[in-house]
């Protein structure tokens, strides 16, 4: 199970209704290799669902993960953080052991 909370949820609404995002465009989290931790975070709109994705409803938010990438997010919450001028998501992995400082990599 992925997560996202009320403020992430909020903020995805926020920014499909900016740009125009039909109904059949959602929300994906993954994981790639890379960053300066090991595995770096992905999150994107995407409108194609592949065999074997794992759905998710969150509040009215269809998230969608990748099989491989849902072994590291499994548990995951999506959340987003507003800091001065500045704002951004962040993710609150427990099955993270490291995370760099920018926040957008990890080790498992």
């Amino acid at each position: 199970m992925v997560n996202l909370t009320e403020t992430a949820v909020k903020q995805v609404h926020e920014l499909r209704r900016a740009q125009n995002l039909g109904d059949n465009v959602f929300l994906r989290m993954g994981v790639k290799g890379g960053g300066c931790s090991g595995l770096s975070y992905l999150l994107e709109f995407d409108s194609e669902v592949g065999p074997h994705d794992k759905e998710f409803d969150v509040e009215g938010v269809k998230v969608v993960v990748d099989k491989k990438s849902y072994l590291y997010l499994n548990g995951t919450t999506l959340d987003y953080v507003q800091q001065g001028l500045t704002g951004g998501f962040t993710f609150v992995n427990p099955q993270a052991k490291s995370s760099c400082g920018c926040g957008t990599s990890f080790s498992a």
